[in-house]
């Protein structure tokens, strides 16, 4: 799937690829998250095959042009999860709207494990 606009410039096509891209990249900038993770094992196979790093263990959704992100993510021990997730939040939806141009509707942060 796509994400489309139009401006004065013309039509816009963004590809849920190209923002999980950005979404991942700016979830292992915070701090705490050591790794993005698949959801399950069938998610995993295909991550791998694609072999992108950045990209694994985000989904992009689109309703109504409005981009919605789930991450999923370990996180480092002893850091407070509840304030990594909000960083997480903030630090993702400001780099993906600031990339796309369009609202992000909701950033939904899994945390599937913690490392320590």
């Amino acid at each position: 799937m796509t994400v489309d606009t139009n401006n004065y410039y013309g039509k816009i096509t963004i590809s849920n690829g190209a923002i999980a891209v950005v979404a991942g990249f700016a979830a292992l900038e915070c701090y705490g998250v050591v790794d993005l993770v698949s959801k399950n094992i069938k998610d995993n196979l295909i991550d791998f095959i694609k072999q992108q790093p950045y990209s694994k263990g985000v989904h992009i959704s689109n309703v109504d042009n409005r981009i919605i992100i789930d991450i999923y993510c370990i996180l480092k021990y002893g850091v407070s999860l509840s304030a990594v997730a909000e960083s997480l939040k903030k630090s993702v939806k400001y780099k993906v709207e600031n990339f796309t141009g369009m609202i992000v509707e909701n950033v939904n942060v899994h945390v599937v494990g913690v490392q320590v």
